[in-house]
């Protein structure tokens, strides 16, 4: 609809990734060099978090059109399956034959491992929105691993999903997985500066003729909103393209990308637009063991309070008025 309003040869951000159309950020390219270096590392194990529409997807295509013949691959991104659908998932990626025995399955699954090695192959499994995953499902993952004959090394196992799998892996029934994960990784979301490379870049690749059809103060306003979140740029970015023709704007503006924020804006949202946050989950257990500190010493200070053989100490008494002390003394 708007394209030809500024000559373009299509929609410059489609929301569903194009492997041909691919902006490659630092943190995209070192994400890259990471996941490229823990298959042929042998490190078995890796971890790839991210936020919400920060390009996990796009990172991973990436990966797998990268991919040499001799990489056998299982690319899993709907974890909600039962385990028996979750080994006919492998199975059927792998070429192994499933009627339904386990057992059966892990006798080819090392049988696999083994040609793999004397071929000098490797097995990728993948495994996306990882963070949903049971963990019962995860301990499963960490058993095929131990089907590797010693010196084999020719398995690489990837889990990519959200912040939130850093906690999921914090369970105590995974502490063996934990210890074997060799590479963690977190993809950061775009500078303010790779936000504006990333939108002349979808331009350039849309066939535009001019690069100045968002103002620089436009870029920043999407920059600030969206928080560097490849996904909502391509959104903000499109409406505000729409908006444009619809007012006969050859050139977007802040004020064009306000608007545009505003229609897109879900009632009750505190956010403009629904952006991951980025507390860090580090950080968050920080703030919930301070938290339970002072919730214990106030149950102490009340103890204090309440029992007459400590009352003369009464800290409470230097904050609370006596008539609510009363309450608390025998």
């Amino acid at each position: 609809m708007y394209t030809k309003y500024y000559g373009l040869t299509r929609k410059p951000f489609a929301l569903t990734p194009d492997p041909s159309v691919v902006f490659m950020s630092e943190a995209h390219q070192e994400g890259l060099a990471i996941l490229k270096y823990g298959i042929l590392s042998k490190k078995c194990f890796l971890v790839l978090t991210a936020d919400v529409g920060a390009g996990k997807t796009t990172l991973l295509q990436a990966l797998v059109h990268s991919l040499k013949q001799d990489v056998h691959l299982c690319h899993l991104n709907n974890p909600i399956l039962r385990r028996d659908e979750f080994f006919s998932y492998i199975a059927s990626q792998l070429g192994l034959g499933w009627d339904g025995n386990k057992a059966m399955f892990l006798i080819e699954f090392g049988h696999l491992l083994r040609e793999c090695y004397k071929k000098s192959e490797r097995v990728l499994l993948i495994f996306d929105e990882a963070h949903v995953f049971p963990v019962d499902l995860l301990e499963e993952i960490r058993l095929l691993s131990n089907l590797e004959e010693k010196g084999q090394d020719v398995l690489s196992i990837f889990f990519v999903g959200q912040p939130e799998l850093n906690e999921r892996m914090s369970d105590d029934r995974l502490l063996p997985l934990r210890q074997r994960i060799g590479i963690r990784f977190h993809l950061n979301r775009f500078s303010l500066d790779e936000t504006r490379q990333y939108i002349l870049f979808r331009l350039r690749h849309a066939g535009a003729r001019h690069l100045n059809i968002f103002s620089d103060d436009a870029i920043v306003e999407v920059h600030q909103v969206s928080q560097g979140t490849p996904r909502l740029i391509n959104i903000i970015c499109d409406h505000a393209l729409l908006s444009g023709f619809a007012e006969s704007k050859p050139v977007i503006n802040a004020d064009l990308i306000r608007e545009s924020v505003e229609d897109l804006h879900f009632p009750g949202e505190e956010n403009p637009l629904p952006v991951a946050s980025q507390a860090e989950p580090g950080k968050m257990r920080l703030f919930e063991v301070c938290g339970g500190v002072i919730i214990v010493i106030l149950m102490l200070l009340v103890v204090l309070e309440m029992l007459p053989a400590t009352r003369s100490i009464s800290p409470l008494g230097r904050i609370l008025p006596e008539s609510l002390l009363q309450h608390l003394r025998f």
